[in-house]
């Protein structure tokens, strides 16, 4: 058997373990007939629109079934049994669970430090901490997630378990591995000496000429991916003296989304030079990660391709708090793009909310880090948006770019009952979202400290 096959077995397997002692708290919702009542103080079920005021709704077998003004009792809803389970959030504020459109599990650590775990650890270590980082996100109220990097399975085996009910987390959408041009951003052998380049050379995900590109897109599907993941640029914690310009060529980029288009797939393409963003968003990409400098011209093709930006400014977070409490976390290149990305972080922003561009929600968490995912609200608002497009932009929105609108992103008939509670008002001060009290996904209660 080879290596990568036994290494996502590993994953499988350590995974379930993490949390055999927590079974009974994860197990699926039983049975048919599972009907309870939430009662909020306030309501946002449909973000975009003017909350509630008190409100009750109805979830049967992880569902909304309905939502009704005021706090009533299950005699309300027709064919709701006198029996059914009342939560009471009354003197909270209620909205749908929280998206996060660029997440990282199976990374906790960055620079140099990271550059060490990356030969020191093994598949093992790497599925502890994902599936540790996962709850962690859950529990800061983030029931859906896009994964953008996965490697050794770790994530996709993490996905699956997460959906059969095995382990808590946020149920996530996974792109394997991204796909990087050879000394591109994405290129695993970038800062190593060129004897370990074969082992950690593993995924087949550099390409070089557009035949190539589609045999490294399709090798991806087959493993499973739910989107695909390209670099069109050079990137800030790339271990090389290239720049943040385009690395990929026309009708490499064009032939990356017209192969991830043809399976289903939708593409996000991480870039951070405006030539680079040009290039992906001509191609067709679905969404631009990052898209730190951007011109008129290219803020234009926004609005004519229809592609989504997610401007992951938490990053600067995550580089503030390392330097913090290690300076020489970063070093040479790495720490000049560093200092580069904090100070202009947000500019692209402030120019793409009044150009009209869709924004949706996305942290790069694990840069940043997992669990304080909704510091990005206080970025977003810091940077153009107000605290209500900020809360569309992590659940309408983020559900229509990772194509899950019918199912997550509002409270409306039919779709998951995946809902957070806060004390506050978040449309009036939106920190407060860094303050989860309460976390449902598909119906089960995952936090509730009362």
């Amino acid at each position: 058997m080879s290596s990568r096959h036994t290494g996502r077995i590993a994953s499988l397997m350590l995974i379930a373990t993490l949390v055999a002692g927590t079974a009974a708290a994860v197990e699926p919702a039983s049975a048919e007939g599972s009907w309870t009542l939430v009662q909020a103080g306030s309501l946002l079920d449909r973000p975009g629109q003017a909350p509630r005021g008190p409100s009750t709704v109805l979830v049967r077998d992880g569902r909304v079934v309905a939502v009704r003004e005021g706090h009533v009792g299950a005699n309300a809803f027709e064919g709701a049994p006198a029996s059914a389970t009342v939560i009471d959030l009354r003197d909270r504020f209620v909205l749908p669970g929280l998206i996060d459109s660029h997440v990282h599990l199976t990374s906790d650590k960055a620079g140099i430090e990271g550059q060490l775990e990356d030969v020191s650890k093994g598949v093992a270590d790497h599925a502890y901490e994902a599936a540790v980082n996962a709850r962690k996100t859950l529990a800061a109220g983030f029931t859906t997630v896009r994964n953008l990097g996965d490697s050794d399975g770790v994530t996709l085996a993490l996905r699956d378990a997460i959906a059969a009910g095995k382990v808590p987390g946020p149920r996530i959408l996974d792109a394997a591995m991204p796909i990087s041009a050879t000394a591109g951003h994405m290129d695993p052998t970038l800062g190593y000496r060129e004897e370990l380049h074969d082992a950690l050379d593993t995924h087949h995900n550099t390409c070089n000429g557009a035949d190539d590109c589609r045999r490294a897109v399709r090798e991806q599907v087959a493993r499973g991916a739910d989107v695909i993941k390209f670099a069109s640029t050079g990137g800030v914690n790339s271990r090389i003296g290239a720049g943040l310009g385009k690395q990929l060529f026309d009708d490499e980029a064009r032939a990356i989304v017209e192969t991830a288009h043809m399976y289903g797939k939708k593409v996000a393409a991480h870039a951070h030079g405006d030539d680079g963003i040009a290039l992906a968003l001509r191609a067709g990409v679905d969404s631009i990660e990052h898209g730190t400098l951007m011109e008129k011209d290219t803020i234009a093709l926004f609005r004519k391709t229809g592609a989504w930006y997610v401007p992951t400014l938490s990053t600067v977070n995550g580089y503030k708090e390392r330097l913090a409490k290690n300076p020489e976390a970063y070093t040479g290149e790495v720490r000049r793009k560093i200092e580069w990305r904090i100070g202009i972080t947000g500019k692209a922003l402030e120019a793409a909310v009044p150009a009209g561009v869709k924004i949706a929600f996305g942290t790069d968490a694990g840069v940043s880090l997992h669990g304080r995912n909704a510091d990005e609200f206080e970025l977003m608002v810091a940077h153009g948006m107000t605290p209500a497009t900020a809360i569309q932009a992590a659940t309408v929105n983020a559900a229509e770019l990772l194509g899950l609108r019918d199912e997550v992103g509002s409270l409306e008939p039919g779709k998951r009952a995946d809902l957070i509670a806060v004390s506050g008002d978040p449309l009036k001060d939106v920190t407060v979202l860094k303050r989860v009290e309460f976390v449902m996904k598909d119906g089960r209660v995952e936090k509730d400290p009362r």
